[in-house]
This record gives structure tokens, sequence and C-alpha cells, in this order.
């Protein structure tokens, strides 16, 4: 759901239009697929030969949730973003969108659209944010099929959940705080696993309670702000 948040973000900066955004999803997923399949089979080495390697995941997972609570996730400037300078310095990029097209003929020359470059925007998202959803999949289960076909099941939802939230992700406004709650679950979790092992069923619904709570006050603080709006 922060994907989703962080997706509107960009489409409302490249200004893509709604058709478009189709496009870029479903080559979005693709990718991500790739990038998240390497990474898992890369998490899985590194855990079947290092163990201790688990304990560092879960501390990284507290590090991610710590910025979390603590950071505003504010709107990114997007255009001063590292990938877009590097996009722009070394690829010929047009100015306008070109239909639902990535890259365009101009003046007998072959260039990028600007919906090209969104899509590397989206890519570079989706890993980044695979760098703590990942390790937090070995707090449940090692098996590589199932780590790899819940990360396919979660992706592919991933499309049609954007188009039914996009437009209510601004009233989720403490959303990023139950998933800072779920992340430092997660991480302690994964470091006292072999001390103080916690069920599968007990740890989904503390995640679930977590995430029901923290949307259910975020709709109820933005209704009532809605309708103390809408009485001035």
């Amino acid at each position: 759901m922060d994907n989703i948040f962080v997706f509107v973000l960009i489409f409302a900066h490249f200004r893509v239009p709604p058709l478009a955004q189709r496009r870029v999803l479903v080559w979005g997923i693709i990718g991500a697929l790739v990038m998240r399949g390497t990474m898992i089979w890369c998490g899985i080495a590194l855990v079947q030969r290092f163990h201790f390697v688990l304990y560092l995941f879960g501390l990284f997972l507290l590090i991610t949730a710590g910025r979390m609570f603590f950071k505003k996730h504010a709107a990114r400037d997007f255009t001063e973003g590292w990938v877009l300078r590097t996009c722009r310095r070394i690829l010929p990029i047009t100015r306008e969108f070109h239909d639902e097209h990535f890259h365009v003929r101009v003046d007998g020359r072959w260039m990028f659209t600007p919906l090209a470059l969104t899509m590397i925007v989206i890519e570079v998202t989706d890993l980044i944010f695979a760098v703590d959803s990942i390790p937090a999949i070995f707090a449940i289960t090692r098996d590589p099929f199932i780590v790899y076909t819940s990360n396919i099941c979660a992706i592919l939802g991933l499309r049609s959940l954007y188009f039914l939230l996009a437009g209510l992700m601004d009233r989720f406004i403490y959303l990023r705080t139950g998933l800072a709650f779920v992340l430092t679950f997660v991480g302690i979790k994964m470091i006292v696993a072999d001390y103080f092992p916690v069920p599968r069923s007990l740890s989904l619904g503390i995640i679930v309670l977590i995430l029901a709570v923290t949307i259910g006050i975020s709709m109820m603080k933005t209704q009532n702000h809605a309708a103390a709006e809408s009485q001035k």
C-alpha cells in the first residue's frame, strides 16, 4: 500500500494520462518480477549459508521502521532525484507524451518519451521497497517457492489495488505509521525467533490488527475533517 502512495505521487508529478498508467504498471510488474526473483535467490542463498544474516535483516527492518516513524513522508521532488538526473543526462527524451509509446522516432532519431522515464522511476522505486519487504518475508518462511510466489501474488495484486485505492490514499494519513509498527514487529520477531518463536497465526493477527486500526482511524479522522470543512 505504501508503494501505491508513491506511485500516485510519481504519476501526478509526470502528469501521466490514465490510459498510459496501465501500460506503465504492466511493464513495471514484469520488471519487478525479474528484479525481486534475483533478490530472493540471493537472499535465500545468504540465509542458508550464513544464518546470522537473518539478524541483520531484522535490524535493518527496525532501522527502516525508525525512519518511517520520525521522517515525514512528504511529496518528493522527483526532478531532483539522481535517477532522473542520470536518465536525462544519458538518454534523449522528448518533452511530451506520444500516446502510450515508450520511444518514438523524431526527425529520424529514436527518442524516449516521458512515459519511459516514468517507468524507470517506478522500477527503481519498487526495487527500493523490495529491499525491506523481501527480508520481512524471511520472518515467515525461507522456502524459495513460497517466498517468490507470494511476491508474485503481491505484485500482480498491486496493479488492481492501485486503481481501486489511488483515489483514497490521501485519506490513509496514518498508514505510514501503521506500516512502521508492522516492520518493528516483524524485525523484532526475526531477531528473537530462535529464542521466543511467535506462532504464524498470531503474527498474522497482529499485522492485520495494526493495519485495520491505522486505516480505520485514518478514515474517521479525514471524514471528520471533511465534515468540519464543509460546515465552514
